[in-house]
């Protein structure tokens, strides 16, 4: 059985469905649809965003370092029509007050874990800054 299944609803809309979970969210076109739901691109820039908190999170878990609040920027930067694709992916980390040098490292590198950040293309340019209030 898949894990996740997505259902074109009609008028560039679909529906994606982990049955599993007994979750779905919403997608339209940005472009043609009504822009009314997510869209697929916005759900790449979650996935990505998403993955390399929770590594980082594997990480602050581990070693007692306090991750709340850190937020993940993402910006997808595409090629004009008629082939559109990305060709950039930046990504912009706002990490919490207090992390020391050392454990700024640790949780750094731990973005590189991300399977969703390690399966891009390397033609895409993927750039992540990390941003400390201190």
């Amino acid at each position: 059985m898949p894990s996740l299944t997505t259902t074109y609803d009609a008028s560039q809309h679909c529906t994606a469905t982990a049955s599993s979970k007994g979750r779905s969210v919403a997608m339209d076109c940005p472009y043609t649809g009504k822009g009314e739901e997510l869209s697929p691109g916005d759900l790449l820039e979650a996935a990505l965003a998403g993955c390399m908190l929770m590594s980082m999170g594997a990480v602050a878990k581990r070693d007692g370092i306090d991750l709340t609040g850190t937020a993940v920027d993402v910006e997808l930067v595409g090629t004009p029509p008629p082939k559109i694709a990305y060709q950039a992916i930046r990504a912009i980390v706002r990490m919490p007050a207090g992390i020391d040098a050392a454990n700024r490292k640790k949780l750094e590198k731990a973005t590189d874990a991300c399977p969703i950040k390690r399966s891009f293309d390397s033609s895409i340019d993927l750039s992540v800054t990390f941003e400390y209030p201190d």
